[in-house]
C-alpha cells in the first residue's frame, strides 16, 4: 500500500511516498481502507520531534518511533478480527487514533475496534476526517472544564481555525451567546458558522471588555492570562487550548474560590465524545468548515500551508477520494 513515511524528525521535506506492507489486524482490530484524513498541530510536532518534550512522551528521542503520522481518519471497514463484534465489512467508520498508534496518512490502517465510530451519515469522507480531534478537543473544553450553560456569553478567541469553528457551533447548540475573535478576511465566515457577534482583533480588543464573558475558550494563547482575566465575569471561567504555561501552572493561582477560574484543557480521545458529535453533525446543529483538501502525495505542501498558519478550519487529506466532496 501507498503511504507517506519519514524516517527523521525534520521539515515536510522528511515525508516521503512509499510502497510500504499493508497492516495485520489482531483480534481485536479493524481493518480500514482510508478515504481521508485531516491535519491537525499535533502531527506536526510529530514530525518536527519539536517541542522537545514530544520526545521525552515516548514518540521517540533520536527518531520517530511510527513510520506514518496522521491522526484524524475516516475509510471504509474492509476486513474485522475474530473478536470484533460492533462492525463488519462495508461499514464507513471515523476515529482519533492518536492513542493507537497513527497510521491516518496511508490507504489502509489498522485500527482497534474500542477506536471507531460509524461516520456521520449526512457527511462526505472528508468532511467526516476533519471531525474528530478538533470537534472533540472543542467539546472537551467547552462543555467538560469550561462547563458550558444556556445563555452565557462565550468568547472563542480564534474562533476561524480547525478547532474554533467547530467551538463556535457547539458553543451555539449548548444555547450561549458566542462572540468570535479572528482576522478580518475571517469575519464573514465565523459570522456564517453562527456567532452572534464578531471581532476583528486588529481592530478591537476584547480583553478591555472588563467582566463581559461568562468563559472565554482560548485557542490562541496570544494574551497574558491576568489580560483574560479582567475579561471574564466575577463567576467566569477561562479555558486554555492552546499550550499556555501560565494557565497550566499558575491557574490555581489566579482562580479564586466560588470566583473567577482559569483552566487549561489536556485532550482525551473517546468513543463516547465522538459519538456526541456524531449526533450534532447529523442533526445538523454542527457543519465540518474546511479550507482545503490535498491528495496524499502531497501531504508535505499540506503541512507548509499548515505551519504557515494562515488557514480557516480544517486542512484535508483525500487519501481515495470519495466524490462527494465539494473541495474535490
Amino acid at each position: 500500500m501507498k503511504a507517506m513515511v519519514y524516517d527523521s524528525y525534520g521539515s515536510p521535506d522528511v515525508l516521503e511516498l512509499r510502497e510500504i506492507e499493508k497492516p495485520a489486524i489482531q483480534d481485536d482490530e479493524v481493518l480500514v481502507k482510508v478515504q481521508a484524513a485531516s491535519l491537525n498541530f499535533g502531527d506536526q510536532a510529530l514530525m518536527t520531534g519539536k517541542p522537545w518534550l514530544i520526545r521525552l512522551m515516548g514518540y521517540g528521542l533520536l527518531a520517530p518511533k511510527y513510520q506514518v503520522i496522521g491522526t484524524d481518519i475516516a475509510g471504509q471497514v474492509e476486513a474485522v478480527g475474530s473478536a470484533v463484534q460492533r462492525f463488519q465489512p462495508g461499514d464507513e467508520v471515523f476515529a482519533d487514533v492518536s492513542e493507537c498508534g497513527f497510521g491516518a496518512f496511508a490507504e489502509y490502517a489498522a485500527i482497534p475496534e474500542k477506536a471507531l465510530v460509524l461516520k456521520p451519515t449526512n457527511l462526505s469522507f472528508e468532511q467526516a476526517a476533519a471531525v474528530p480531534q478538533a470537534a472533540v478537543v472543542a467539546l472537551q473544553g467547552l462543555r467538560d472544564r469550561g462547563e458550558i450553560k444556556t445563555g452565557q456569553k462565550v468568547l472563542i478567541n480564534g474562533a476561524s481555525g480547525g478547532v474554533g469553528t467547530f467551538a463556535v457551533q457547539i458553543a451555539k447548540a449548548f444555547g450561549a451567546d458566542v462572540t468570535g475573535v479572528c482576522s478580518r478576511r475571517n469575519v464573514e465566515l465565523v459570522r456564517s458558522i453562527g456567532a452572534d457577534q464578531v471581532m476583528d482583533y486588529t481592530q478591537e480588543d476584547f480583553t478591555q471588555n472588563v467582566g463581559s464573558y461568562d468563559l472565554i475558550f482560548d485557542i490562541v494563547a496570544n494574551r497574558p492570562l491576568s489580560d483574560y482575566m479582567r475579561a471574564i465575569s466575577p463567576q467566569g471561567c477561562y479555558v486554555a487550548c492552546a499550550f499556555n504555561p501560565t494557565a497550566l501552572f499558575m491557574g490555581s493561582f489566579f482562580s479564586k474560590n466560588g470566583g473567577k477560574q482559569a483552566r487549561s484543557l489536556s485532550h482525551k480521545p473517546n468513543v463516547k465524545d465522538l459519538v456526541f458529535m456524531k449526533e450534532l453533525l447529523e442533526a445538523g446543529k454542527v457543519v465540518p468548515v474546511i479550507d482545503r483538501c490535498y491528495p496524499l502525495r502531497d501531504l508535505a505542501e499540506a503541512m507548509v500551508y499548515l505551519e504557515a498558519g494562515r488557514h480557516h478550519g480544517k486542512i484535508v487529506i483525500a487519501v481515495e477520494p470519495d466524490g462527494s466532496s465539494p473541495m474535490l
